[in-house]
């Protein structure tokens, strides 16, 4: 495995009423895979501008090819796909990798 990371920021737009729901869901997941090796931090945010929106912002060692290839096939995460639709309206996913950081050293960068 490389030095290099990627990171993941996702939003996610739960459906009325479904939004602890998702965040049970969604936190689940995290325990899962956060004992996978690639696996640096997540951190889970709520919109204060948009009641039904959650964010989570993941911290990868590799690369997105590297992220889709290994961890984005595991079984865990086809049960977690399969219950999303039940709880969310919409999801956008943007793939960043670190250039600088300041305040922590969650990055290499």
């Amino acid at each position: 495995m490389t030095n290099q990371q990627v990171q993941l920021n996702i939003r996610f737009k739960a459906k009325p009423g479904k939004k602890e729901e998702f965040r049970k869901e969604l936190y689940s997941l995290i325990e899962e895979m956060s004992s996978e090796k690639a696996f640096i931090s997540a951190i889970v945010s709520d919109d204060l501008d948009q009641p039904d929106d959650l964010i989570i912002y993941e911290t990868w060692k590799g690369t997105r090819d590297s992220w889709l290839a290994e961890e984005f096939i595991k079984p865990y995460r086809k049960n977690y796909e399969g219950t999303l639709g039940d709880l969310i309206v919409d999801r956008s996913v943007s793939w960043l990798q670190p250039k600088g950081e300041w305040g922590s050293h969650i990055t290499n960068a």
